[in-house]
């Protein structure tokens, strides 16, 4: 198994450091990671390059990828990383914190026969104080959302070979094989869809060998919950009801 991580960063230079450390403090340091700059303003690519310098393992390349998005700077990293030869990739985003455990967990979840994982999201607690309902207020939401997921009319097909089942971007992995034969992430802004929802329907096209695991566990940002507050957050999600004027949060 090569496996390897993708981090779609934009203007990301105060969070992605400490993405970079947690990933260096993986219990299984056997992965290489691929920092994909989607055309940052900030030192985003510097403190890339600055913390490789001095950090030996993992292995941490950095591309560039000029066409503004999520769902393109993914896939381009995605890609570099197969024709590079990895046989697995794994993304997180650069505001998360994936648990140390993260790399040997998605590992097992491969080795038991899965081509696609996800897992928890729960809030950090380290970018700020969070109230005692922030700290619920996430999961709930995340909980809300993937319920929603599996009666909503864009997620029904008779042609899908398994459930629908909700895989956040910041904390999924697939096989290369498996994302090559789907079309990979779509190479769009997250204003305009979410990446990782059409990515698991494409999937559900080809396979039902995916799902998820309680230990493939990352922590993520709550700068958005924050920003929008819970009703605009949940019209976020829930099919971009809500478009903020600056989507952006930093």
């Amino acid at each position: 198994m090569d496996l390897w991580v993708v981090v779609p960063a934009y203007n990301e230079e105060r969070s992605i450091g400490a993405t970079l450390r947690r990933l260096a403090e993986q219990t299984d340091t056997g992965f290489t990671a691929v920092v994909v700059d989607n055309a940052s303003t900030d030192r985003t690519a510097a403190v890339v390059r600055e913390f490789a310098a001095i950090h030996p393992k993992p292995e941490i390349r950095i591309v560039l990828e000029t066409t503004k998005g999520t769902g393109a700077a993914a896939d381009t990293g995605v890609r570099h990383a197969i024709s590079a030869g990895a046989t697995h990739v794994a993304r997180t985003d650069a505001d998360c914190l994936p648990d140390r455990g993260w790399i040997a967990a998605l590992k097992r979840a491969f080795d038991d026969g899965l081509e696609m994982v996800s897992g928890p999201l729960r809030p950090r607690t380290d970018e700020f104080p969070l109230r005692l309902w922030e700290r619920r207020l996430l999961p709930s939401v995340i909980a809300l959302a993937a319920w929603f997921g599996r009666f909503r009319p864009g997620n029904q097909d008779p042609l899908y070979l398994g459930p629908y089942v909700m895989m956040p971007g910041c904390n999924v992995a697939i096989t290369a094989d498996l994302y090559l034969r789907s079309g990979g992430f779509p190479r769009t802004r997250i204003e305009d869809v979410h990446e990782d929802r059409a990515l698991v329907n494409r999937v559900r096209y080809l396979s039902d060998r995916y799902g998820l695991r309680p230990d493939v566990i990352v922590y993520g940002s709550v700068r958005r919950l924050r920003a929008f507050g819970l009703v605009r957050t949940l019209g976020w999600y829930a099919d971009h009801r809500y478009r903020p004027p600056i989507v952006d949060i930093r």
